[in-house]
């Protein structure tokens, strides 16, 4: 069976932002499709949704579709205190946009990769403390002739 179009651009997305946070210490957990895990790791974790298309439009002779798909990113951060939980946020924040800016077409899989700005959110664990998070629409523009299943 043939890998999609969109299945190809999160996947490289997923790629991108692994090995660009594999080298922090403490590393985050990088998933993709995968439930939240009962315990944060001490790097924090990223976790690749994979979004929704939100435009398609055919380009005629030959047929193809030029599709503009929104993968989100959840990006959460530990720490003993709130300023210790923004400042790590902010760095993996900063990590992860830079893992996409390094190469917009994600190895070829897409035309241009764009994070967008992240919504913050703090959550509550039962006996922990709370974890900072922040979710990253990123756009995805790719061309395919692939029939959409709008």
């Amino acid at each position: 069976m043939a890998v999609s179009a969109r299945e190809t651009a999160i996947a490289a997305l997923h790629a991108a932002i692994s090995a660009a946070l594999a080298s922090r210490s403490p590393a985050p957990q990088v998933l993709r499709g995968e439930t939240v895990p009962q315990r944060i790791a001490a790097g924090g974790l990223v976790m690749i949704h994979d979004g929704e298309t939100v435009e398609e439009t055919a380009i005629l002779s030959p047929l193809r579709w030029q599709v503009h798909h929104v993968a989100e990113i959840v990006v959460a951060a530990p720490g003993a205190t709130p300023e210790a939980r923004a400042a790590s946020l902010d760095a993996l924040l900063v990590d992860v946009a830079a893992a996409i800016v390094a190469d917009r077409t994600l190895g070829g899989a897409v035309e241009w990769a764009q994070p967008e700005s992240p919504s913050f959110d703090d959550l509550e664990f039962e006996g922990a403390a709370s974890i900072r998070t922040a979710s990253v629409p990123v756009s995805l523009w790719f061309t395919t002739s692939e029939t959409p299943l709008a």
